[in-house]
């Protein structure tokens, strides 16, 4: 994050620097090596450099890692960012914990294809393109289901570092009215919101509900007024500012989590970590609506709020409750072409690669309007103009 604050010596060895601009033999990579409880720590303390340098701050770990090479179906990409989510908490915190360690994080990366397996068709050299959170699958249309289904940085090595390779049938084409940083959250906070949205089966006229409203949420809010032109969108949030960031958008009411709206809704999306906004949002659910929980897992803080549940206020009168699971890829191909036509200009706050871990305690503490983004570049062209 740009606070003018002083640069201090990075811990990415700076020998195999790519500041003359060519491709050497190694990368800057951040590792989740071992599973840890994450202090929170709001984004106005975070003061250094690298909020992280000591062993004991750091989620994830600077190093450097050889350039992977490509398959014979696969590219090579040039990261230029890469979107942080909830995920990457979840992943660190062991509640979707990596099959092995160390593993590069993150699963909203934009780059350029700079190599390219032998047997490639779909991308040429120079194409811009964004790899999501299915790394790759069975190809079926209910691949995020299957048990071949792999997810980009925690399966495999994902997008918290320079390079990364993906199956061609698994990085998008990335329309040009986005910036790099601004199609970043779109590769999961808007491709999974998506699916939430379109498990809803909301109807134009129908009332949506949006409980939580970080990365996800506004970008939500913004394909459900497209999609949905006559339906209200009522906003569910913790904070004042949210709320008033949420208007900003153009939420048709927004409140606290656990406010009666102006009516009840057909249908609610909940992006939140906790439990206790699925109790309020079941609350305010109209009879036979449906209330989708997107989220990989949820914490445990407030779980014994699920004893309050009451059958008749919560549940009875054929209310559903719908969980999303992962994502297929054409979700992301048909969400890329609609956030296209809107067009999506996400809210995101940029940081550098090694103020990764910064972001991640702040993303942890909550109340964060849009989505945060790191960018693995800038830092190379300082050093550039300085040699």
């Amino acid at each position: 994050m740009d606070s003018g604050k002083q640069q201090l010596q990075s811990p990415f060895d700076a020998d195999a620097s790519e500041a003359d601009g060519g491709m050497g033999d190694s990368m800057r990579a951040l590792l989740i090596t071992e599973i840890q409880e994450i202090k929170p720590k709001s984004i106005h303390q975070t003061t250094d450099y690298i909020d992280g340098t000591t062993a004991e701050n750091q989620l994830v770990k600077p190093t450097r890692l050889p350039i992977p090479r490509p398959g014979v179906d696969q590219v090579l990409i040039r990261v230029a960012a890469c979107g942080i989510c909830h995920t990457e908490l979840d992943e660190i915190e062991g509640r979707t914990a990596p099959p092995h360690l160390p593993v590069v994080p993150g699963h909203q990366v934009i780059g350029r294809v700079v190599e390219m397996g032998d047997d490639v068709t779909k991308h040429k050299v120079g194409d811009r393109v964004g790899v999501g959170w299915i790394f790759s699958s069975d190809g079926s249309r209910n691949e995020n289901l299957s048990p071949a289904f792999r997810a980009t940085g925690r399966d495999v090595n994902g997008g918290y570092a320079e390079y990364m390779v993906v199956g061609e049938d698994y990085a998008y084409a990335i329309p040009s009215v986005f910036s790099d940083e601004e199609a970043a959250p779109l590769l999961c906070a808007g491709g999974v919101g998506y699916r939430s949205l379109m498990l809803t089966g909301l109807q134009d006229g129908q009332t949506l509900g949006l409980t939580g409203f970080g990365g996800s949420g506004h970008i939500v809010l913004s394909v459900a007024k497209h999609m949905y032109p006559n339906s209200k969108v009522y906003v569910f949030a913790r904070s004042a500012k949210t709320q008033e960031f949420a208007i900003g958008l153009g939420a048709d009411w927004a409140g606290s989590t656990t406010d009666e709206p102006p009516e009840m809704c057909d249908a609610i999306i909940d992006t939140t970590p906790a439990w206790t906004p699925i109790l309020s949002a079941l609350a305010v659910l109209k009879p036979g609506g449906r209330l989708v929980i997107n989220a990989i897992r949820k914490e445990n803080r407030d779980v014994d709020v699920l004893k309050s549940i009451d059958y008749a206020e919560h549940l009875w009168k054929e209310k559903e409750i719908k969980s999303v699971a992962n994502v297929a890829s054409h979700d992301l191909r048909d969400f890329l072409r609609i956030a296209a036509e809107i067009p999506i200009k996400p809210e995101v706050t940029v940081f550098q690669l090694d103020e990764a871990n910064g972001a991640l305690r702040s993303l942890k503490a909550g109340g964060v309007q849009g989505s945060f983004v790191l960018h693995m570049m800038v830092e190379y062209m300082v050093k550039a103009a300085f040699r």
